[in-house]
């Protein structure tokens, strides 16, 4: 295999100047620099870019940490994030937290060692807010609240909540299901709070139904990997609420009870309404096309790799200089698309 030694000699020139040449530092005069790139093209000589990054301090890749591709919103998030990293000359290394046996930790330590360049953490984490700002790299979360000093990026989850209330309140909705994660991920953090900003959602909607004065019930579905409960989840809230006559959940849990309702010679939207929140393809697949809240994977996306450049260019300035004020999270809007599914 062809190396910058065999260039240096066919160039005639040392090796540091062929180094100058391909990691472009330094000066070198047009005539040495003619004289190697007349030898690499004549050797069919390839500079290694992952050897040309690291001699930079980078390595032009970014870790995304997502709870499992199996669902479809992170298959769609990483899609979309993976579009718009390559956009941007940046590559993206995958860790699936429950498909993997190492989990985060191992891509914690890669950023540690400056085998990656940043992370995007967007899977639920049982460490301290102190844990992620004391790894000193650039960090960006997605709809998880990591701590003081770490860069988030969320939709909005409460206009979502809203904007399914109101659809639900005026096309006379009595009697909503709602299926969610674990109940416990609403106040995983002292007093009110959490580090799940996407609950906010369901947060919102039962309060507005509440003021409305239309009942509802909450059904948990278990992690969000487990996408059998789901399922298992669906099934029985139509068994144990058969008077319901809206039904809201995650795309997946929304095409469940299309199937569910389907199944069971239930009118869609007649006797029951589904809203379903994301916006995948899962939505679009359910047999009618579901009412959805969705939220946008290309701003999400555009947002999360403009976040991950700042910090990168941050820490490359002065990595020993720490944020003083944690930024405001970056919010992106959602929409409602009514369709077949409401009335």
């Amino acid at each position: 295999m062809v190396g910058m030694r065999d260039v240096a000699k066919k160039a005639g020139v040392s090796l540091s100047s062929v180094s100058l040449v391909i990691n472009g530092t330094g000066y070198v005069s047009q005539d040495m620099r003619d004289k190697v790139e007349q030898a690499m093209r004549e050797l069919n000589y390839v500079p290694n870019e992952l050897a040309r990054n690291f001699y930079h301090g980078k390595t032009g890749i970014v870790g995304v940490i997502v709870p499992t591709i199996q669902h479809p919103f992170f298959a769609t998030l990483t899609a979309h994030l993976q579009r718009e990293f390559a956009a941007r000359s940046l590559r993206t290394m995958l860790c699936s937290t429950v498909d993997s046996a190492s989990g985060e930790a191992q891509y914690v330590e890669m950023l540690r060692q400056r085998s990656l360049d940043a992370l995007v953490v967007a899977a639920h984490t049982t460490h301290d807010s102190d844990y992620w700002t004391s790894i000193g790299r650039p960090i960006v979360a997605f709809d998880r609240n990591l701590g003081a000093h770490i860069a988030q990026v969320s939709s909005d989850h409460a206009h979502g909540g809203e904007l399914i209330a109101d659809l639900l309140a005026s096309t006379g909705a009595c009697n909503v299901a709602i299926v969610g994660g674990p109940r416990a991920q609403f106040t995983d953090l002292s007093g009110s709070n959490t580090t799940f900003p996407t609950v906010r959602y369901v947060q919102t909607l039962e309060k507005c139904l509440s003021q409305a004065g239309i009942a509802h019930t909450y059904v948990e579905s278990g992690e969000v990997c487990d996408l059998d409960g789901v399922r298992r989840a669906v099934h029985g809230v139509f068994n144990a609420h058969p008077g319901i006559d809206a039904f809201v959940g995650a795309d997946l849990a929304a095409a469940f009870a299309m199937q569910e309702a389907t199944m069971r010679g239930i009118a869609v939207p007649g006797q029951l309404q589904i809203v379903a929140y994301d916006g995948t393809m899962a939505a679009d697949c359910a047999g009618l096309p579901l009412t959805v809240v969705r939220q946008d994977f290309d701003a999400i996306a555009h947002a999360l790799a403009g976040r991950i450049e700042t910090e990168i260019t941050r820490f490359a300035g002065d990595a020993q200089s720490p944020m003083t004020q944690t930024p405001e999270p970056e919010i992106v809007p959602v929409t409602l698309e009514a369709r077949t599914t409401t009335r």
